[in-house]
């Protein structure tokens, strides 16, 4: 296992993603699946991978699947750090930090609680409860119903030597330039915006020049190349991308609700792997969207002999 300032450090140096869980018919974790899954991912050079995040369905896993998936990634991933979700209620995402540190993550993602609104010294005391339950780099995802101010990150990033990085799903540009101006270098940031590549050019002046990919799933190499494209300056190749990719790709995902994570799955379905599918209240996407998502994909080069 990395230490937190190894996994900072490593964050910080490419793009990210999480891969999908895998599950069979009957809706149970299918590890070796899986397993080939992240193998085939980490071939791509992601500087980490998130286990169990968010469009890996951490809400729709129970506790004791998360380190079973988290020792999956770690068997199979190479050398590519492997965080872990974590969240709910703060004794249930203790419980969920110190088996997926036993099971060998090398971070944490600290998702929101969950339901509940709070006050800020009450997500003070959450994020803090948690980081000091661990020994591993913990990154608090800000989003939905836990926002913490810039004053607060700064007081956790204070109390709290292993808090390593902050995740922004908020999408509010002006705070996180406001956290970014006032932390500097003592944390790394991470865009977690749904199909965050749309938001990434604006999210790149902000001083948050990396971000977790949901699509580096089934089209890694475009994702990679996309990442290269902004790191580079290179706005003609970002704009092709965003057009015949991106652009359309969101506007199917807008389509209902949940397909954030349902689409990704029906993305390697298309590419002819098999995910399964996703658990109940997600859905997975009907036929007529899949052959939608079939020719955006097929439009931008990527074949089922790539994926293979």
């Amino acid at each position: 296992m990395m230490n937190p300032i190894e996994l900072k450090k490593a964050v910080g140096s490419g793009l990210l993603s999480f891969p999908v869980t895998h599950f069979d018919d009957q809706l149970t974790f299918d590890e070796a699946k899986y397993r080939r899954h992240v193998e085939w991912l980490s071939g791509f050079d992601a500087a980490a991978l998130f286990a169990a995040g968010g469009t890996g369905e951490f809400f729709s896993l129970n506790p004791a699947e998360i380190p079973q998936v988290v020792r999956a990634a770690k068997a199979s991933a190479g050398k590519t750090p492997i965080i872990s979700g974590t969240g709910y209620g703060t004794s249930l995402a203790i419980e969920i930090a110190k088996a997926a540190e036993k099971a060998g993550a090398d971070g944490l993602l600290l998702l929101p609680p969950y339901l509940m609104f709070a006050e800020q010294a009450g997500l003070i005391a959450h994020v803090k409860a948690v980081c000091q339950s661990v020994g591993i780099g913990v990154i608090v995802y800000n989003r939905d119903n836990a926002v913490l101010t810039a004053e607060s990150i700064a007081r956790l990033a204070e109390e709290c030597p292993n808090l390593i990085g902050f995740k922004d799903g908020v999408g509010d540009v002006d705070k996180v330039i406001e956290i970014t101006t006032l932390l500097g270098d003592r944390l790394v940031y991470v865009g977690g915006m749904p199909t965050h590549e749309v938001y990434a050019q604006a999210y790149f002046a902000a001083g948050v020049t990396t971000y977790s990919s949901a699509v580096f799933n089934f089209v890694p190499a475009l994702a990679q190349r996309f990442y290269g494209a902004l790191r580079t300056g290179d706005q003609a190749t970002v704009d092709e991308i965003l057009k015949s990719f991106f652009f359309p790709f969101v506007a199917l995902r807008n389509r209902k609700k949940g397909y954030a994570v349902s689409i990704i799955k029906a993305g390697l379905r298309v590419l002819g792997q098999n995910p399964g599918p996703v658990r109940p209240p997600l859905t997975d996407l009907n036929q007529e969207e899949l052959a939608l998502l079939d020719k955006i994909v097929q439009a931008n080069g990527v074949s089922r002999i790539a994926a293979e």
